[in-house]
């Protein structure tokens, strides 16, 4: 797939892909999901292989077990994602401070 072709994909232009290549540009988690979204694989894709990545697993599972350790190749946890990038930003961020309250308190 050319630079072209993702950024049409994305809903971007191609420089920004070529910006976010060469490290120019931070890529956002929620651009990061629309590029795997995408190349059709998973978010995951983009850290194998990074021991960071494998620490902060471990520090996550070790928050809660019941978290599946793959949340994205469960179809709710993906459905719950795509709802709440649907729901205009100022509202997610609201909802978001929601859901971190209700699991601390849980």
């Amino acid at each position: 797939m050319t630079q072209q072709q993702l950024a049409e994909k994305v809903g971007i232009k191609f420089q920004q892909i070529q910006k976010y290549e060469t490290g120019a540009n931070r890529v956002s988690a929620s651009r990061l999901w629309d590029i795997a979204d995408a190349l059709d694989v998973p978010v995951s894709f983009f850290f194998e292989g990074l021991d960071a990545a494998e620490q902060h697993q471990d520090v996550a599972e070790s928050k809660s077990d019941k978290v599946p350790a793959d949340i994205l190749g469960d179809k709710e946890a993906l459905d719950l994602v795509r709802s709440y990038y649907a729901i205009p930003e100022n509202q997610r961020r609201r909802l978001f401070e929601l859901a971190r309250v209700l699991s601390d308190v849980a």
